[in-house]
């Protein structure tokens, strides 16, 4: 039987009733028409392609973080997801639907932030998505990690378009690419998707690679499009990259969003959370799941909706040979570079985002050591697949894709400390749209933070090296040239004394030192930060 016509009590939810943006449609007095348009979604893909394996704590840079708001666990160690049973996936259900009545969409960080990306320079992933047929997509804070160009000549290999409304092109003042929204109609009925970028994407990335635009907070451009939306449309859905804290601020002031479609979160909302006439939905991350959305309109009215994730185990599907073959050409002329043995993790050696990440704090120890420092500082980082066992350099570079040089510099302790403090108020400042990047990832440094208190007055007792930190000293920090250049508003960084780039790639650095390592174990300087007042 089609697995996709049953229910699973674990994944699926029950019928919900809504009162959509359209008006109800009668004909000559007889009962409105019904239909059921089916929405396929994914979001913040990271050029993850490939099948992973889980663990039941730590698989990915947004589980087993005991710092996220909601926690968010794999129920099994297994091999999940990529591309070729994704698109298993997605054929199936168009199959049971009927393609003319499904979409598929993506919230943003689709192509890069894999070693395959950046060898192909953002193709791999695209093509793969070409291959699906995507109809949209919401353009991502990684989405310009090879510039704004590049992002362009993706969206024509592509053959679908992207957008974000938010975002605008200085040089035309227009959104970029001037598609701001979509309209799609089904059998008379027009649904609007409004597709919107991360407003702080300029503070996550290379800003050359996105000198020519700029990003608005996405309620002040909704406000905008609202009234030509609602003129022209009967349902309007929001395909976000703004994270689950933002979206939920949209719903909460816009009552006219019939719908939506997340991303940026990671976040797993599989039963629809609704505020006031606003449903919310996301999907993960890393290709692990397929997002699926049953929208019941009657007359040209949305009146109920049906919402479900597929967790795209390998045991519960077949590897599609036609995607399986397009992964085969872009991987063989690299393959011996990709699957480079590098070590081994004995441990599993993760990447956490909202609190300390035993991945970074490896790195930082490792740097320390070679640079004779006092501190190592790395930016909080949302993706990533977590290492264990055998360590390929295709994985590693999952977690380091980008090519940011080892930096070394002096900080006096006022300067680490106003560090630190902005690394507190990143994670929860009074306005939640200026919320950027995951916790500072240190290493040499040792602090209690307290969300509790007062911004400017979040951190206290901090050592280093077992030491009280003095306000004149001054401290050896290594970090990198990204770091440098105020990412994540970490602007002391780039007031700092005697800085020195060095002439080697942070990833670069990190294989040599695990390959002389061998063996890759947890950190013993592990929970050097506590946290409090969540």
């Amino acid at each position: 039987m089609d697995r996709f016509k049953i229910l699973n009590i674990t994944m699926i939810l029950t019928l919900f009733t809504a009162c959509g943006s359209g008006n109800l449609s009668e004909s000559n007095g007889t009962n409105p028409k019904s239909q059921t348009i089916s929405i396929l979604h994914t979001n913040d893909i990271h050029g993850n392609y490939m099948p992973f394996k889980t663990t039941t704590g730590s698989a990915t840079s947004q589980t087993g973080d005991p710092g996220r708001d909601t926690l968010i666990n794999f129920e099994k160690e297994a091999e999940i997801g990529g591309f070729a049973v994704l698109a298993t996936a997605v054929k199936e259900i168009r199959n049971s639907r009927g393609k003319e009545n499904v979409l598929l969409f993506d919230s943003g960080d689709t192509f890069s932030d894999d070693l395959l990306g950046n060898l192909t320079e953002g193709e791999a992933v695209i093509q793969m998505m070409k291959q699906l047929e995507y109809d949209y997509m919401a353009l991502g804070n990684h989405d310009f990690d090879y510039g704004r160009e590049r992002t362009e000549e993706l969206m024509k290999l592509a053959g679908f378009p992207f957008g974000g409304a938010n975002i605008t092109d200085k040089r035309t003042g227009k959104s970029i690419f001037d598609n701001p929204y979509i309209i799609k109609e089904f059998q008379g009925v027009k649904i609007a998707i409004l597709s919107l970028g991360y407003h702080n994407t300029h503070l996550t990335g290379n800003r050359d690679n996105m000198k020519d635009l700029e990003f608005r907070r996405g309620n002040e451009v909704i406000k905008e499009y609202l009234p030509e939306l609602k003129q022209n449309a009967d349902i309007i859905v929001l395909l976000s990259h703004q994270g689950t804290a933002i979206d939920r601020l949209t719903a909460e002031e816009f009552s006219d969003i019939d719908l939506i479609i997340g991303g940026h979160s990671h976040d797993v909302i599989a039963k629809p959370e609704k505020i006031n006439n606003t449903y919310m939905v996301q999907a993960m991350a890393d290709a692990a799941t397929l997002g699926e959305i049953s929208l019941n309109i009657t007359g040209k009215e949305l009146t109920g909706v049906e919402a479900q994730n597929h967790f795209l185990w390998l045991s519960d599907y077949e590897k599609d040979p036609e995607m399986e073959a397009l992964i085969t050409r872009f991987r063989e002329p690299h393959r011996e570079h990709l699957e480079e043995k590098i070590a081994t993790a004995i441990d599993v050696i993760d990447r956490q985002y909202k609190s300390e990440s035993a991945f970074e704090k490896l790195v930082g120890n490792l740097l320390r050591k070679e640079y004779d420092a006092d501190i190592s500082f790395q930016p909080g980082v949302g993706y990533g697949v977590s290492l264990h066992g055998e360590v390929t350099r295709e994985q590693l570079y999952r977690l380091i894709p980008h090519s940011p040089k080892v930096a070394t510099l002096s900080l006096t302790g006022e300067q680490v400390k106003a560090t630190l403090e902005q690394t507190a108020a990143n994670q929860k400042p009074l306005d939640k749209y200026e919320v950027v990047g995951g916790l500072l990832q240190s290493s040499g440094v040792s602090y209690t933070l307290d969300y509790a208190k007062p911004l400017g007055n979040r951190i206290s007792n901090v050592k280093v090296n077992g030491e009280e930190l003095l306000p004149e000293k001054e401290y050896n920090i290594v970090t990198h040239t990204g770091m440098l250049n105020g990412l994540h508003r970490y602007d002391e960084l780039g007031k700092g004394k005697n800085t020195e780039k060095k002439d080697i790639q942070l990833n670069e650095f990190t294989v040599e030192k695990f390959k002389e390592l061998g063996e890759l174990k947890l950190p013993e300087n592990m929970g050097e930060v506590t946290i409090k007042g969540k």
